[in-house]
């Protein structure tokens, strides 16, 4: 056996962020990764002079970033460097109307009631509320694992149960919306919020409005080199620190022996340590890591958060009379595209959702074009026919944005690449190509993620998108943390 003090199985963003806090912590850190680069789903590719982010496009709370290059004693903009935007996002409403999201509060709010059928007052109450619900829960569902009886031994928790009517957890998001505002437009661009986290606005709990906090309060930012900028200045500091990764190196078993966790298979090769890291999905952990071990059935078998189904197009031309960073086209789902979703239909988002890195980073596209990540949410792989869906969603999306920016948008594509459920779950080993793992479709959901480790099997911990607190970037950092803040110091 090669021995290693600890092994993490994965280099997503969480597994890195994992390694770098236990190097620090003194311990030898070895990353076993399946693919042949790092980050997961946070990571980039070309076609032909066209670079495209293959994953997140929005980058919200910096300071988890910047955190790790602090706790190294690293200057992190010797790394990387990022520019806060000053509007997070562009909304293009089928009736005409436009609504520009500003990260700044009070223009939001003045932009808001000069846009929609809304009061100031409301919506700075909204985003207050949104602030409060934060302030009271972040300390418990977000940064400690909610696994441990300590975790609820303090007065942050004693605070927020006392006020716990005002977290609207028995009530879901769109009813919060809808008994907030009368707009139908502005209920659609804060139902929204709920694909934060792959879930539905009319299942998850109202305690989601406050999400929007998140944005208005620390401000949403683009990294200088793209979103994989992220990813490469990470594996660059844990690399500094010592940590090894090995790339194409597919982790076939966790080898556990009488509920005591020893290390990993792969092929005939065993590599000794007493502290496992999980950072694939939990799901296929269980089923194919610890084929041999008892599994939490009822985790496993939560409903998947949603999925997406992306197209990466080269445009040949520039639309610098729009501002299309960020933008979102809002659609009447049930009119244009439920067909092609058959029944499951709940907890899809009716937006199209474009992001054009080219309007930041030049070298993105060649001269005169763009480079074109455009999503919209769907269900996640339940064995759909998703060769029709494609071909369905393409022809709608270009009908519906030819028509809105007046242009043959089709003529205007000159490469495409498409990503999946099918194509996420192969790429990145997300069960059923959830980018969330389970939804937050449930009050109890947050209670009902795998925690960050296992009393079943010592030595054993999970991080990662799929395990508590949650999937997106700033939540895998803070899953990171959680881990490294359950491992002592060597």
């Amino acid at each position: 056996m090669l021995k290693q003090d600890v092994i993490i199985v994965g280099s997503g963003i969480s597994g890195i962020a994992t390694s770098i806090r236990l190097a620090c912590k003194g311990y030898r850190v070895r990353v076993m990764e399946a693919n042949s680069y790092p980050g997961g789903k946070l990571s980039s590719f070309s076609i032909g002079d066209f670079r495209f982010d293959s994953g997140p496009s929005l980058f919200t709370m910096p300071q988890f970033v910047e955190e790790l290059f602090a706790l190294a004693g690293k200057d992190p903009k010797a790394y990387f460097e990022y520019v806060k935007k000053e509007i997070v996002c562009n909304y293009f409403y089928e009736d005409g109307t436009r609504f520009s999201a500003h990260a700044n509060s009070d223009k939001f709010v003045k932009e808001s009631a000069a846009v929609f059928d809304v009061d100031e007052c409301d919506v700075r109450a909204y985003l207050s509320k949104s602030k409060q619900k934060y302030d009271l829960t972040s300390s418990i569902f977000l940064e400690k694992s909610l696994h441990q009886l300590k975790s609820y031994l303090n007065t942050a928790t004693i605070k927020a149960i006392i006020k716990i009517n005002s977290l609207d957890i028995n009530k879901t998001l769109h009813e919060v919306n809808t008994s907030l505002f009368s707009d139908s437009r502005l209920v659609q661009l804060f139902d929204r919020y709920a694909t934060y986290n792959g879930s539905s606005p009319y299942l998850t709990p109202g305690i989601m409005s406050m999400i929007p906090h998140l944005e208005q309060h620390y401000g949403t930012f683009f990294p200088k080199g793209g979103m994989q900028s992220i990813t490469n200045s990470l594996y660059q500091l844990a690399q500094e620190l010592g940590v090894y990764f090995e790339f194409n190196q597919k982790v076939e078993e966790i080898i556990v022996e009488n509920k005591v966790v020893k290390g990993v298979r792969i092929g005939d090769k065993e590599y000794f340590s007493s502290m496992v890291v999980s950072n694939a999905d939990v799901v296929p952990t269980y089923r194919y890591l610890l084929k041999k071990q008892k599994a939490p059935e009822k985790i496993l078998t939560q409903e998947r958060s949603s999925s997406a189904l992306i197209f990466y197009w080269g445009i040949n031309r520039t639309f610098d009379e729009l501002d299309l960073h960020n933008i979102f086209f809002t659609r009447d789902y049930k009119k244009e595209f439920s067909s092609i979703f058959e029944d499951k239909t709940v907890g899809v988002d009716p937006t199209v959702y474009i992001n054009i890195t080219s309007k930041n980073e030049l070298t993105d596209a060649p001269d005169g074009c763009e480079n074109w990540f455009v999503m919209i949410n769907v269900p996640s792989n339940e064995g759909q026919d998703w060769d029709r869906i494609v071909v369905d969603a393409r022809s709608n999306i270009q009908k519906k944005l030819s028509r809105i920016l007046n242009v043959a948008l089709e003529d205007c594509i000159v490469c495409e690449e498409i990503l999946d459920p099918r194509s996420i779950e192969s790429k990145t080993q997300s069960y059923q190509g959830a980018l969330y793992g389970a939804s937050s479709n449930n009050k109890y959901a947050a209670f009902l993620r795998h925690p960050n480790f296992t009393r079943n099997i010592k030595g054993l911990y999970f991080c990662g998108g799929s395990v508590h607190p949650g999937g997106g970037i700033p939540l895998c950092l803070l899953s990171a943390k959680i881990v490294a803040d359950l491992i002592p110091n060597k």
